[in-house]
């Protein structure tokens, strides 16, 4: 368990992905948030003090999940202030990285630190889920999106058999996972490296119940 800024920090120098230019780019995103944070309430303030924790190290552990090709396309539903999204799309650059957020500032404020980190394979799309034209994709990942059921049923048409999804559930990973009902699926817990209280939902979702695949 992560349970130090100076932790967090050694855990991610020790990342296949970690290099001078990895490094630059997260700070960069730190610095960036802190300043935007200070015009509109991106994340909590308190946590901008142990931001390597609570939201870097946070979003990178997902990448533990996932194999290094860097050409799988990654789909992040309501980035917000742009985690996971920002932080995958900053540790693998190549990677195609799809950021989906409606409000509009928030928007505003990932296409800038997209640039700013010069995140030429990221892309942020500025709508409602509903809204976003069906692809598959690799690997799907959501921080505080919606309860387990809600987000599956909006997110199935953009997954296959064989995509990842990631998900974040804080304290209620296990229990939400627990209640889920009508669909097929391939869900476990992993414990969270951040939070002792906290799980991430890991697996494949493999169909809704009751329909022929």
């Amino acid at each position: 368990m992560i349970t130090s800024e100076t932790a967090a920090q050694a855990w991610l120098a020790a990342l296949p992905e970690w290099d001078p230019a990895a490094a630059e780019r997260i700070a960069c995103l730190i610095a960036l948030l802190a300043e935007e944070n200070a015009r509109q309430n991106l994340v909590a303030a308190a946590s901008l003090p142990v931001v390597w924790q609570r939201h870097i190290v946070d979003s990178a552990q997902l990448l533990t999940h996932v194999p290094r090709e860097t050409s799988r396309p990654w789909l992040d539903l309501g980035t917000g202030a742009g985690f996971p999204g920002l932080v995958i799309a900053a540790l693998r650059p190549d990677c195609e990285v799809v950021m989906v957020e409606s409000r509009a500032r928030r928007v505003e404020w990932l296409e800038r630190a997209r640039i700013a980190l010069g995140l030429d394979h990221a892309r942020v799309v500025g709508a409602r889920l509903e809204l976003v034209e069906s692809r598959p994709f690799s690997v799907i990942s959501a921080r505080a999106f919606a309860p387990l059921v809600r987000l599956l049923d909006l997110s199935a048409r953009f997954s296959t058999k064989d995509t990842l999804y990631l998900l974040p559930k804080g304290r209620s990973a296990q229990q939400e996972l627990l209640e889920l009902r009508g669909w097929n699926h391939m869900f476990h817990v992993e414990q969270s490296l951040t939070d002792p209280e906290a799980g991430v939902i890991v697996g494949q979702l493999l169909g809704k119940k009751g329909k022929k695949s």
